[in-house]
């Protein structure tokens, strides 16, 4: 059957608490209502069944971790059957003994789990110590075929990789995802915070117009602290959905749970790409390079 030319999607901006049980409610009550306004593809914030416990390394976290599919994944297909809906679901993965994932679940419309994408970028920076809980992605960037469209799905710190959302739109996305957790440190937020939240939307802004394609990226609200103390991070909500031209479609507030929604245009997405061929003129053959570390004149065995 071939796909509609337009579609809705909604992100879900919403706090997260200690306990997964509630937020995995809190989430289906917010996917059902934005079902009730017409989204047909919904995407959920990065890790959205527990509070950010990368702030501290303890291996008691890993209990966090489930399969998939497993008891989350099947509950959200549960609500995706019944609202005929998509569901980007960010999830804790368990792979096995010692191997954890950050991950996100696409489920179809039909409750049907469709595919999984594994972040690929692990940061470790103060607060952000996701390189003691993840092992690095191993799927690549797929793209998905749901009932109504072509997505692709990457997590936060990938965002920050013009590479992902290349590959991502040469597979035939329409929109990319990018679940997210990110916010302030307290301390800083008075002197870098507006730089760093405007890095942050700019650089996805700069993935739709560079690749002709719609973003989304849904964020967390919220201070948390960790239980051990100090001073937390500040998320700074602000989710949006860019379109191919970088136009900011829908934003949100830094500190309120929103539901936003917003439509893919897929003709115009056509004729953003037919003014701006960006894609028409790549130079495949020049970029080598690219596969390289570094291109490092200085390197060993260089002259």
């Amino acid at each position: 059957m071939p796909l509609a030319k337009k579609f809705n999607i909604a992100l879900i901006q919403m706090a997260c608490s200690a306990d997964p049980n509630e937020n995995l409610k809190n989430a289906v009550a917010k996917i059902e209502r934005a079902a009730e306004k017409k989204a047909q593809v919904i995407c959920l914030p990065e890790l959205f069944r527990s509070e950010y416990f990368c702030q501290t390394e303890d291996t008691s976290f890993f209990d966090f971790a489930e399969s998939i599919p497993g008891p989350a994944t099947e509950a959200l297909a549960g609500v995706a059957r019944k609202r005929r809906v998509v569901i980007v679901a960010p999830l804790f993965e368990r792979r096995a003994p010692g191997i954890y994932h950050n991950s996100a679940a696409v489920i179809d419309a039909d409750g049907r789990m469709v595919g999984l994408y594994r972040k690929m970028h692990i940061p470790d920076d103060p607060a952000y110590y996701e390189k003691f809980y993840f092992t690095p992605g191993d799927l690549g960037f797929p793209v998905f075929a749901t009932r109504y469209g072509r997505i692709g799905t990457l997590i936060c710190w990938d965002q920050w990789y013009p590479e992902g959302a290349r590959l991502s739109t040469l597979q035939g996305a329409a929109i990319l995802f990018y679940p997210t957790a990110i916010g302030w440190h307290p301390r800083e937020k008075k002197q870098h915070g507006q730089a760093q939240r405007e890095a942050w939307q700019t650089v996805q802004r700069g993935h739709a117009i560079a690749n002709g394609i719609y973003v989304a990226a849904v964020n967390r609200i919220g201070h948390e602290r960790p239980a051990g103390g100090g001073d937390g991070i500040e998320f700074w909500g602000s989710s949006f959905i860019a379109d191919p031209q970088g136009v900011i479609l829908v934003e949100a507030s830094p500190d309120r749970e929103e539901i936003l929604l917003a439509e893919v245009d897929l003709d115009h997405l056509e004729d953003v790409r037919r003014n701006w061929p960006f894609l028409r003129d790549r130079r495949i053959d020049a970029y080598g390079g690219i596969a390289q570390r570094f291109l490092d004149e200085q390197a060993p065995g260089k002259k």
